[in-house]
Formats: structure tokens, sequence, C-alpha cells
């Protein structure tokens, strides 16, 4: 069974983040199937728009953290993933319901329009693990939502349930979660009955001013990671989360 499903009619090209029994998380070969789905997508002329969602009830639980345990040598599949979409070159539309926590609510700050379900609840949980944001969010969401309404949220690493999601314009709109497919799928062919060349040059000019402060939070969030990521705050957090008890950072 593909972890990615990938449907292409009139010009929409949906994408399905397809592994509801772990809550969409994404592990390495899901990592490796959004690095090269978008990356074909963007050279494919029949594509005028993807439209990004998750099977069953949630849209993605994030990074699934067996997938860096047997990454291997080299860069990890979601380095590539990340800015395969960061880069993509044409409308993107996202439908989120459910879960949408880590990489699978940064991810939707790249999505030029993201609709949501009712039931979606949102969490930047980078804090609460002693990591940093990832796919250029600590740019994104400030350009999205604000300087001071990003900070909070990264810094409380609070739940962000679907009417605060839209008060803070993460989300375009929020429909019934029964109704939420069928919208976001009209929107995402209402866009691609418009030219190709003319929705890239849209988006290239959306994008345009954004880009260098993309490469910058991607290079300082990697660095910021590499600093983290095992460390001993790190640790603890993985831990706790094991042993499902609260983490306790002020050791000693």
């Amino acid at each position: 069974m593909s972890v990615l499903l990938a449907e292409k009619d009139e010009g929409v090209l949906t994408l399905t983040l397809n592994r509801p029994e772990k809550k969409n998380a994404i592990n390495n070969p899901l990592w490796e199937a959004i690095r090269d789905t978008f990356r074909a997508a963007a050279d494919d002329d029949e594509v005028a728009c993807v439209l990004l969602t998750g099977a069953g009830d949630n849209f993605s639980s994030g990074v699934d953290m067996s997938s860096f345990t047997d990454a291997g040598e080299g860069e990890h599949p979601f380095e590539a993933a990340a800015r395969a979409v960061a880069d993509f070159n044409k409308p993107l539309v996202a439908a989120a319901r459910g879960a949408a926590v880590g990489g699978g609510a940064t991810v939707l700050f790249h999505a030029d329009i993201v609709y949501a379900g009712e039931s979606l609840r949102m969490r930047l949980p980078f804090a609460s693990l002693a990591l940093v944001p990832e796919w250029a969010s600590s740019y994104m969401l400030q350009a999205n939502i604000g300087a001071q309404r990003a900070a909070e949220l990264f810094y409380t690493a609070e739940w962000i349930d679907a009417a605060k999601a839209l008060r803070y314009n993460l989300v375009a709109d929020v429909l019934p979660d029964d109704e939420l497919a069928a919208h976001a799928s009209a929107k995402a062919r209402e866009i691609a009955q418009w030219p190709v060349s003319a929705l890239k040059e849209i988006k290239q000019s959306l994008r345009l001013h954004h880009q260098p402060q993309i490469d910058l939070a991607f290079n300082t969030e990697q660095a910021g990671m590499l600093r983290q990521a095992g460390s001993p705050d790190n640790i603890e957090a993985v831990m706790a989360f094991m042993e499902k008890r609260a983490p306790n950072f002020r050791r000693g």
C-alpha cells in the first residue's frame, strides 16, 4: 500500500498522506514520496494545482520518530522533502482536520491556502521537546500571522483548535469535517482552470520577497536542530514521552 496516494484530475493533483493507522506520521518512505512527487509535479504541465490532505481522521501527527533511527548516513530525506514543498512552483492547497502536529502543522505554512475541518487541532511542540522549529516555520509563521502570535505559539507549545487557527489566520476557512474534502477539491479545481503559466508566475510573484528569508530560516533551523538533538534536555523530553510522565527540565 502506498504511503502517499496521488490522483490527477482536471489539472488537480490530489496527494493524500496515507498512514491513517499512525495518524499519518511521516516516516522515511513518506518523506521520500513527498520529495519525489512534489519535484515531479513542479515539472508536469498537466498539474496546475496540488491539493494536500491526510487519510482518515487526521492530517498528520508529524515526524515518525522511528524514521530517525533508520536514516543511515548522509542527509535525512526530511530535508529534501521540506525543500521540495517549500520550493514548489504552483498553487498548493491543503485540507486538514484532526491532528496537525510538528511537521504535520509546519508543512501547512507553505500551502497557499489551507482549509480546516472543525476537528483540527494543531500544535508546535518544539520547545516541549527541547528542539527548534523546522520547515522554515520560524520565518513562515511570523510572515503569516505576525511576530507576537508566532512567538506565543512556539514558546507555549499550546494546542490550537480550528476556531483559534481561523482567528490567527492560520487557515482560510473552517468547514464541517464531512464537507471539508469537497470544498477544498472544488477550490483546487477552480484554481486549476487557469493557465499553468500564469499560475506559476503568480506563485513566483507571491514568494519572491520571502525566498531569501525562507532559505535563511532553513539553514538556521538546521544548525539549531543539530545543537539540540541528543542534548540532555532533548533526551529527557523523549524519555518522559516514552515513560508517559511530565519532563523535568530543571534537574539539580
